[in-house]
């Protein structure tokens, strides 16, 4: 279907996630959603392209560093 609606607990079987999370992700507007008579909604679509841009947007300390540097260590005095 090209413009399937997704329930909270699609999205969460989908994300792999708690209902909880996707409740509290649709009300801080972290997820692309709306509301239908007070329930979250979410277009299928808007979820494939939150994340695909969440992935590309995944940096990880590696990556982070300049070349030939290696990312600064947490933690206290040796």
């Amino acid at each position: 279907m090209a413009d399937e609606i997704l329930t909270v607990a699609e999205v969460a079987l989908l994300l792999k996630v708690a209902e909880k999370t996707v409740y509290t992700m649709a009300q801080n507007a972290e997820l692309p959603c709306f509301k239908v008579r007070g329930q979250w909604r979410f277009r299928r679509q808007d979820l494939d392209t939150w994340m695909a841009a969440q992935v590309a947007g995944a940096v990880g300390p590696e990556q982070a560093a300049p070349k030939g540097k290696s990312p600064a260590k947490k933690g206290g005095r040796r």
